[in-house]
């Protein structure tokens, strides 16, 4: 059987999440203490409870469809070239990755990655479009 090194050694969740010592990272929505407790380890400023205005990454937990409106007022709290990264339990059918995506264009976010956060929750990665950064 031949080595695979990424079944071996498998990327950290904070390397998959994109989050790098120094970041300004906001948790909203979220009852996720281990979540934040790596987040700071990782050397991440971190907010918990709202969308800290210049953050690099907002992780926002959702639960059902309605939920999704809160998307335009995320995009505005992180910086040009971040990122919310949208949190959700796996296996409901109330609400999934497809109403994710669907929700994006509205609030001008495109999705560009998902990530199995826990053995419990999926996570799917939003930015500005590049043509609409800046503005």
């Amino acid at each position: 059987m031949p080595f695979d090194a990424k079944t071996r050694y498998p990327r950290p969740l904070m390397d998959k999440l994109g989050v790098k010592p120094g970041m300004r990272v906001s948790v909203v929505g979220l009852d996720q203490p281990w979540l934040v407790k790596e987040l700071e380890q990782r050397g991440a400023e971190v907010s918990v409870g709202r969308a800290r205005k210049g953050s690099a990454l907002v992780f926002a937990g959702m639960t059902q469809p309605a939920d999704l409106a809160r998307l335009p007022a995320l995009r505005e709290a992180i910086e040009p070239d971040g990122a919310v990264w949208v949190i959700w339990p796996k296996g409901r059918k109330a609400f999934r990755e497809d109403d994710v995506r669907a929700a994006g264009p509205g609030a001008r976010l495109v999705d560009v990655k998902v990530v199995s956060v826990s053995e419990t929750l999926s996570g799917l990665k939003m930015v500005v479009p590049v043509a609409l950064r800046g503005r």
